[in-house]
């Protein structure tokens, strides 16, 4: 026997005593919205973008735009995939179907690493954004989001589609209102986005070299990384194998404007290089407009990052809940996480990523985003390969979505990954190589030895509709 799964037709749950399956309960307006919130376009541009101002000055929008560009690519690997194998498992499904189950499990721990370190991060920008009303410490105003959205996280998910989409409204409008502010009051034209430039320590302008750029790439590709929820709720999508690429795509479209027109007016109407540098976009809203208008723009920000963490965390659980299913931990911890609750949501995963999340608001925000980029560049390393396997046997016949230019666009891919992750700092490769060691070492000592009762990785039946 290898360990080469089964074809996609063949792979369904049959066994009667098998686990509950996600109810199917939103199309793709419900759908979009949800991954929309994840993508969290709002608090991604107040909280992460920041931080690319401050490494990479006015290059800051050529890097979201290239990542975006990258990312149409990785979408097309992710539509498709996620067609022919709309699993909530998401890309440890899809690698794990197609290109064998220890590359699966790898996906599995690096998409992990992501989903529980991705909504401290942007949790713990809510102090600075409530700062107008609040003063609270950073890491306690982050675990308190992260707890509010695992609360959240409990209930039924077309509440949730609801009440995302609602807060989503506001992020937008947020996002807008900083748009037109920085239109409004530039300082220096379209050039300046070409001019690579960024403060330095003694106030003077350096230059950004071509390799910084490369470098920021993999948290630039953070930036838009959200958009593959949409695979992660395949099982609740109704008519799978067509909403999930339509979802996928209009998100990664939807998103990348939002991020990226405000990036662009931000650049062109800082005050300076020093004040686009330190990345105080509230600020910087205050000094266009005045102190209300600022006060309302946090406020918006603070209750997108309230709507992405409990997004997040519907998704994350989701993924726990599969790999139980899968049967990929010792069994009285498949059934405790496989267990749904009374609105159909699985409500010991969502314990389980909700409130390790809010402990991890008080580890140091450089490693999480280091590691962070790291295991996003090596996720859809992975799914890229997974697409170039995508068509052949039994897969060139099944019924999904198939993108463009394939197999260009998937081996374009990887070799850029690849290139990407070699430029990454070596600390955060060492961290996301040893958790990735260890990972193996379960896979070798545990999880293949038992490879007949073990990670026994499938699609529910009725995924074929």
């Amino acid at each position: 026997m290898t360990d080469t799964l089964r074809p996609v037709e063949n792979a369904v749950i049959e066994a009667p005593g098998s686990p509950q399956k996600l109810k199917r309960s939103i199309g793709v307006v419900g759908g979009t919205l949800l991954t929309l919130s994840c993508v969290t376009p709002a608090s991604t541009l107040f909280v992460v973008v920041p931080d690319l101002f401050g490494s990479l000055g006015t290059a800051t929008a050529l890097t979201i735009a290239i990542g975006s560009l990258l990312c149409i690519a990785v979408a097309f690997c992710y539509s498709e995939l996620g067609t022919l194998i709309p699993s909530a498992g998401g890309e440890y499904a899809m690698v794990s179907t197609m290109a064998g189950r220890l590359a699966g499990w790898l996906v599995f721990v690096l998409s992990l690493l992501v989903v529980m370190i991705v909504p401290p991060v942007i949790a713990m920008g809510t102090a600075d954004y409530l700062a107008p009303v609040v003063h609270l410490d950073p890491s306690v105003a982050g675990a308190a989001v992260m707890l509010l959205a695992t609360l959240a996280g409990l209930l039924d998910l077309r509440a949730n589609a609801w009440i995302t989409g609602v807060f989503l409204v506001l992020e937008v409008i947020a996002a807008a209102v900083v748009a037109v502010l920085g239109f409004a009051h530039g300082e220096r034209g379209p050039g300046s986005l070409l001019s690579m430039r960024v403060a330095g320590a003694d106030g003077h302008a350096d230059t950004v070299t071509a390799m910084l750029v490369v470098s920021g790439l993999a948290i630039a590709l953070f930036v838009t990384q959200g958009f593959s929820t949409a695979v992660y709720l395949s099982e609740e999508l109704e008519h799978p194998r067509r909403n999930v690429a339509r979802t996928v795509l209009a998100t990664l479209a939807i998103s990348s404007v939002i991020i990226l027109v405000p990036v662009v007016a931000i650049t062109m109407g800082a005050s300076d290089l020093t004040e686009l540098t330190g990345g105080d976009i509230g600020s910087m809203v205050t000094a266009w407009s005045n102190s209300a208008v600022g006060t309302f723009v946090s406020l918006c920000v603070a209750l997108a990052i309230i709507n992405a963490g409990i997004v997040m965390v519907i998704q994350n659980s989701r993924v726990l809940f599969a790999s139980a299913r899968d049967k990929a931990w010792p069994e009285p911890v498949n059934e405790v996480f496989a267990k749904l609750g009374r609105f159909g949501s699985p409500w010991v995963a969502t314990l389980a990523v909700g409130v390790p999340g809010a402990l991890l608001c008080f580890v140091n925000l450089d490693t999480l985003y280091g590691v962070t980029g790291v295991s996003v560049t090596g996720m859809y390393l992975l799914v890229a390969v997974a697409a170039l396997l995508a068509r052949r046997g039994s897969h060139r016949h099944t019924h999904a979505w198939r993108m463009p230019l394939w197999p260009v666009v998937p081996v374009l891919l990887i070799v850029v990954l690849a290139y990407i992750l070699s430029q990454q700092e070596t600390q955060y490769l060492l961290w996301t190589g040893g958790i990735t060691a260890a990972a193996t070492l379960y896979w070798a000592f545990y999880l293949r030895p038992r490879r007949d009762t073990r990670w026994l990785v499938s699609i529910p039946e009725d995924a074929r509709v």
